[in-house]
C-alpha cells in the first residue's frame, strides 16, 4: 500500500523545550489509514494534523472498541532518530485487536508508516536530554451502527507529541497506594491489552489516589485481592533479598516492552530473577523485615520509576529509605544510554529512522 503525503502549508511553532509536558503538544503532521470490511485496510495518507469529523454513532463511540500503542523517537547526540524495539509495539498492538475484534494491521507496513511520519516531522524530535518524541498509534471502530457487533470499518491512526518527563519528580522516588476497593482487570478480560476500556476503569482508582497525595495506584488481582499486578501506568518489580521479583503475565498484567527489557538487562548482569504470583502481604512482611531492597516501576513514558513508599489502609512503608535504589538508576541509565544512543546496544533493539 503506497502513503500519500500532504503537507501543512501552516507549520506550527516548535515549543520550548525546556517546559514541556506530557501530551500536550502535537506536531504538524498524522497518519491514517482506513478499513473496510472486504476491501482491507486502503487509503493510507499523511496529512496535516487536525481535528476529525466523525458521525455521532460510531461503534468506538458505544462500544470501546479502540485500542492504542505508545513509544518514543529519541534524538542521539549525533542527531541520528532512534526508535527503540519498535516492532514489539505493533506486534502488541495486533493482540490487543484480536482481542476486540479488530482487523489486524500488517506489522511491516505499520512500522514503514511510522517511518514516514517520524521523517515527514523530523523536526519536532526535541535535542534536549530527557526530552523525546512520543508516538501515539491506535486504531477505533468506525461503522455508523448501534447494535452490538464488530465494527465492519476502523481507522489507523499514529499522532506525535514532544513530550518531558512523564512524572514531575523524574527520576525521584514516588508514592504508590495498593488499591483495595477497586479491581481493574481478572484472567480472561482485556487486563493484557492497550484498550480504551482497559484503562478507563483505572481512572476511579487513580482519582483517589491523587486526591490523598500519591502518585499512582498498585493494583492487586481481581478475584482474590491479594496478588500485585501492576501500576496504573507500569509494570512493577521488587528486589527482596537479592532477587528482583515481578508479578508473572497471567493474562491480566500488560506485557510492558520496557519490563521485557528491563528483565533482559537483570538476567544480563547475573542477579536472580523470577516471575512469580506475589502478594502484598508478602510484600509488606519483606517490607517490614528489611527484605525488600528495592521497589520501581517500568514503562515507556517513564522508562523507571523509583518507589519511594507503599500505602495500605492508611499506612506508608518506606523503601529504601524513600531514596533511589543502585539497581534502580543502574538500569534507569543503562536503558536511557541505549535509547539515546549513548551506550552500546548489545541486544539489537534500536531502530535508526531512515
Amino acid at each position: 500500500m503506497d502513503i500519500d503525503i500532504q503537507l501543512t502549508r501552516n507549520p506550527k511553532s516548535k515549543p520550548d523545550p525546556e517546559t514541556l509536558e506530557f501530551g500536550k503538544i502535537f506536531t504538524d503532521h498524522m497518519f491514517i489509514a482506513e478499513y473496510e470490511e472486504g476491501k482491507g485496510w486502503y487509503k493510507a495518507e499523511i496529512l496535516p494534523y487536525a481535528p476529525l469529523e466523525l458521525d455521532p454513532s460510531i461503534m468506538a463511540l458505544h462500544y470501546a472498541q479502540s485500542v492504542f500503542e505508545g513509544l518514543k523517537c529519541y534524538r542521539a547526540a549525533d542527531g541520528r532518530l532512534l526508535l527503540f524495539r519498535p516492532e514489539m509495539n505493533f506486534k502488541r498492538m495486533n493482540r490487543s485487536d484480536e482481542r476486540l475484534c479488530i482487523p489486524y494491521i500488517d506489522e511491516d507496513f505499520a512500522l514503514r508508516a511510522l517511518m514516514e511520519l517520524l521523517k515527514t516531522d523530523k523536526d519536532w524530535v526535541p535535542s534536549l536530554d530527557g526530552t523525546s518524541l512520543y508516538i501515539r498509534p491506535f486504531v477505533f471502530a468506525t461503522e455508523r451502527a448501534l447494535g452490538v457487533h464488530p465494527s465492519r470499518q476502523y481507522k489507523f491512526m499514529i499522532i506525535l507529541s514532544p513530550v518531558g518527563a512523564y512524572y514531575k519528580e523524574g527520576l525521584n522516588p514516588v508514592r504508590i497506594v495498593i488499591e483495595d476497593e477497586y479491581v481493574r482487570s481478572v484472567r480472561g478480560g482485556i487486563g493484557f491489552t492497550k484498550g480504551a476500556a482497559n484503562y478507563a476503569i483505572s481512572l476511579k482508582g487513580q482519582e483517589k489516589a491523587q486526591a490523598n497525595g500519591f502518585t499512582q495506584v498498585l493494583w492487586l488481582d481481581g478475584v482474590e485481592r491479594k496478588y500485585i499486578e501492576e501500576v496504573g501506568t507500569m509494570n512493577v518489580f521488587f528486589k527482596i533479598n537479592g532477587e528482583v521479583v515481578t508479578p508473572m503475565l497471567s493474562g491480566s498484567i500488560l506485557p510492558g516492552v520496557t519490563r521485557d527489557s528491563v528483565i533482559q538487562l537483570i538476567k544480563s548482569r547475573g542477579i536472580p530473577l523470577s516471575e512469580r504470583r506475589i502478594s502484598v502481604d508478602e510484600l509488606l512482611d519483606a517490607q517490614e523485615n528489611g527484605r525488600l531492597e528495592e521497589g520501581f516501576g517500568s514503562g515507556t513514558a517513564a522508562v523507571i520509576s523509583p518507589i519511594g513508599s507503599l500505602s495500605r489502609k492508611g499506612r506508608e512503608f518506606v523503601i529504601a529509605g524513600g531514596g533511589i535504589g543502585e539497581l534502580s538508576r543502574g538500569l534507569y541509565e543503562q536503558l536511557t544510554g541505549i535509547q539515546y544512543g549513548r551506550l552500546p546496544d548489545p541486544f539489537g533493539w534500536v531502530r535508526e529512522v531512515v
